[in-house]
């Protein structure tokens, strides 16, 4: 260093003077990376990957791992989950004043004059020793109802898609917040030493008839570094981009470069403490040691060929939702922390009566699958499965009123079901009125689920925290509350 950028670096700066201050917390995220298990405090003896905040877990936690099975587009309550008989009967007539009540509906059916009740499309039937009523759509899910947990009553303030979808993964309907994902692996850490805490995948119906996209701010770290982020694996291709070297260099040469810009990073995180130099430190570390975990990943040769037979014809086709399913149970397996998988396809607005079947098709046997492989390997009591969308559908056709042909997103009462990590098998929570409108018993809000979620993991919401921007942000931010009575 010569003499005058000795006395630059010299100069107390109020950038030098934050930097300093927070260079610690960086350099024992680097301890962590290299491996010195001095720096890892309350975090050392875990197994392998990263270790979380002092402190946590704060419970003993149900649930080791999490997969999401994200349904984009709003899967319709009243054709699979919420039997309703009495829509029937009332099948054309319009939904009473009464019923509706002042709900606020998009901008799609809002000033409707006509409110057509449609009832489900296909009929319901009894599943399990439970009984649980699903429809006939679903008869692999069917043979898994007692192994689930039915929601029958979630509620949410969105009536579009991407404030829907951001509502549930950020605990806000505006993007900038950190997602699940990041608040667990900030939280927790990771398990795994060559793969990433938080992996997302995404994928959709084969016709695209949906047509949300999947904006990063779904899996994104907000105002938390961007280490914690979710992964995005490609849907085609090389899962990971670039991961490979190239011609002509060696492993060996690949890490001897990298211990050289590790120690010139680990020097300038010292100077200036910025997280993002901490943040690419982690990302260079992670993709070499993913150069071996990936390909062993999806190297599918030691499945089954029940296993393979069981998600499906789609099951080794890259970007489908089978695929997805498979890999994340490998994922987790290897001790990834939280998988999100992203489907869209669920918007029926006007194709309901050929779309929904084929919808079920492609997903409901994958996901059926994911949780019988889960629980045949002994996984399923440690491994939170979580299925659910942004919404519900209207319970009144939309379209032509004589002769409907769709629904339009309805957040008023919705349905979802888990399984595993600590939730009560075989069971339904709430319930809605005789047209699936108005809750009527034990009302979940999305806030309420990702509470519950969170302690299934070990972790009080209204504690894990991060201060910004002068006040201390939490997922569910002031509101919700675990749901007990979803709890084994």
């Amino acid at each position: 260093m010569n003499d005058l950028h000795r006395e630059n670096v010299a100069r107390v700066t109020r950038r030098r003077l934050f930097g300093s201050a927070a260079s610690g917390i960086g350099l024992t995220a680097l301890a962590s990376l290299m491996g010195t298990g001095s720096a890892r405090g309350a975090g050392a003896g875990r197994p392998g990957g990263e270790s979380g905040l002092r402190g946590l877990p704060h419970l003993a936690p149900r649930a080791k791992r999490v997969v999401v099975l994200w349904q984009g587009g709003g899967p319709s309550h009243v054709d699979l989950f919420d039997p309703k008989p009495a829509m029937g009967a009332m099948a054309g007539k319009d939904i009473p004043e009464s019923v509706r009540g002042t709900t606020r509906l998009s901008t799609m059916s809002s000033g409707y004059g006509k409110w057509p009740t449609l009832p489900a499309i296909k009929p319901f039937k009894k599943y399990g020793r439970s009984g649980i009523e699903m429809s006939e759509m679903l008869p692999n899910l069917g043979g898994l109802a007692d192994e689930i947990c039915l929601v029958r009553s979630m509620y949410t303030e969105a009536v579009n898609h991407a404030p829907g979808v951001t509502l549930f993964m950020t605990g806000a309907q505006v993007p900038g917040r950190p997602s699940m994902g990041a608040w667990l692996s900030y939280g927790l850490g990771n398990e795994a030493d060559d793969l990433p805490t938080f992996v997302v995948m995404t994928s959709s119906d084969e016709g695209k008839t949906c047509g949300q996209l999947f904006f990063d701010y779904y899996w994104g770290s907000g105002f938390l570094p961007s280490r914690f982020q979710g992964v995005r694996f490609r849907n085609t291709g090389d899962l990971v981009p670039y991961l490979a070297n190239p011609q002509g260099v060696s492993r060996e040469a690949r890490r001897a470069l990298l211990d050289e810009m590790s120690a010139m990073n680990a020097a300038h995180l010292a100077d200036y403490g910025d997280p993002e130099i901490d943040t690419r430190i982690a990302q260079y570390e992670m993709a070499f040691r993913m150069q071996t975990s990936v390909p062993d990943l999806v190297d599918f040769s030691g499945e089954s060929k029940a296993t393979l037979a069981r998600y499906g014809p789609d099951a080794l086709r890259q970007g489908t939702f089978a695929n997805n399913c498979l890999v994340a149970r490998r994922l987790l397996e290897r001790g990834v922390r939280f998988v999100q998988l992203m489907h869209s396809g669920w918007d029926q607005h006007g194709n309901l009566f050929t779309q929904l079947e084929r919808q079920c098709k492609d997903t409901e046997g994958p996901s059926a699958a994911l949780v019988r492989d889960l629980k045949e390997r002994g996984m399923l009591d440690e491994t939170l499965v979580v299925w659910g969308g942004e919404f519900g559908r209207t319970p009144f056709g939309q379209g032509d009123p004589s002769n409907p042909q769709g629904r339009d997103h309805f957040g008023k009462a919705y349905s979802w079901w888990l399984a595993g990590g600590g939730i009560k098998p075989g069971t339904v929570y709430g319930s809605t009125d005789d047209f699936a409108w108005n809750i009527t018993s034990d009302p979940v809000h999305v806030h309420d689920m990702q509470a519950t979620i969170m302690h299934l993991c070990g972790v009080d919401h209204t504690r894990l925290t991060f201060r910004y921007q002068g006040r201390q942000y939490r997922l569910t931010d002031v509101h919700g509350k675990v749901v007990t009575g979803l709890l084994a």
